[in-house]
């Protein structure tokens, strides 16, 4: 147990919304979360570069079980993209690898239509290489560690969806060292995996100025929004900690099966459960007489298989275990 908590948890535990600030990590939001909830038993449901600002989905105590359910969520952006540069992170704290000439980017903002073609053509099913600088692991390594070992880094291309890219009216920018560049507003939702700085770099590379990204806001992870989420300092402080119980979170992303008292016991003992005439499900959220997330259940013909039990009353290994 972490002590002095300033948030109380429910003995079930719950799914927190949080408002990343700029310059933190999403290691920071959980070690702070962990002293907040006076337990180690914390996880996230995705990461942030610290560079980005918005919604965090973080699980504590039992609740962890559901984010390996929350992590394949649509994630929604809003971001602004500059062309003109290139940059080895794609991204405006990166060191610049290429610089567009004032001529070819007064060209490029010149042709609105143009942008337009590129931008549609990275929307929908795409194939896309993660930023060089990321977390994937390329023969053991971090690519992020290989890059600044001085290696060149090239991810394979792998499938993710753009399910909306919608872009403001392009304006004429200057960079702080004075070069001409373009900047650009926009809204991204996407499938989990994207990367929005390689939507950036990409566009940047289609239309022949590069590109990187210079400010990036999730503003939604699924149906869960920034703007019902408090902020790290909020919840350190106490005054404010946006902790969803299980069952709300479950039951809004998955249809609810309410069990009386002896199919909550049989469930709890991994039983499979008679639901009767109840639609097929890969995924249904089994709740107990009161409302409380029982567990997690695929139903086939009428009949119950568990795939994730949660308990609600944590034990001493869940209070004390790392995330």
């Amino acid at each position: 147990m972490v002590s002095n908590p300033s948030v109380s948890l429910p003995p079930h535990g719950g799914i927190l919304l949080l408002d990343k600030d700029e310059g933190w990590t999403s290691h920071d939001a959980v070690a702070k979360s962990r002293r907040a909830f006076g337990t180690r038993k914390v996880g996230h449901a995705g990461t942030l570069d610290p560079m980005a600002t918005g919604l965090l989905v973080l699980g504590a105590g039992p609740a962890t079980r559901l984010l390996t359910h929350l992590v394949g969520l649509d994630k929604t952006y809003t971001t602004t993209i500059r062309l003109g540069i290139a940059t080895v992170t794609d991204d405006r704290e990166g060191e610049p690898t290429a610089v567009a000439d004032s001529a070819a980017v007064a060209a490029v903002l010149a042709n609105p239509a143009q942008i337009a073609a590129e931008v549609l053509a990275l929307t929908g099913d795409i194939e896309q290489a993660p930023s060089a600088v990321s977390a994937i692991k390329v023969d053991g390594q971090r690519a992020y560690d290989r890059v600044r070992a001085g290696e060149a880094v090239e991810l394979k291309r792998r499938p993710v969806t753009i399910h909306e890219f919608e872009i403001a009216a392009p304006r004429a920018a200057t960079a702080d060292d004075g070069t001409a560049v373009i900047d650009i507003d926009a809204t991204v939702r996407c499938s989990t995996g994207t990367y929005i700085r390689a939507l950036a770099r990409d566009l940047g590379a289609a239309l022949g100025i590069g590109g990187h990204l210079i400010a990036l806001r999730r503003t939604a992870v699924g149906p869960f929004a920034v703007t019902d989420a408090g902020t790290i300092e909020q919840l350190m402080s106490g005054a404010r900690a946006e902790v969803l119980e299980p069952a709300r979170v479950a039951t809004a992303l998955f249809p609810e099966l309410r069990f009386d008292a002896q199919q909550t016991l049989d469930l709890g003992h991994g039983k499979r459960v008679n639901v009767g005439d109840v639609p097929d499900a890969k995924l249904a959220a089994a709740t107990n007489p009161d409302g409380v997330l029982i567990g997690l259940v695929e139903v086939s013909r009428g009949r119950t298989r568990v795939v994730t039990n949660f308990p609600t009353v944590p034990n001493a290994t869940e209070a004390g275990g790392a995330a």
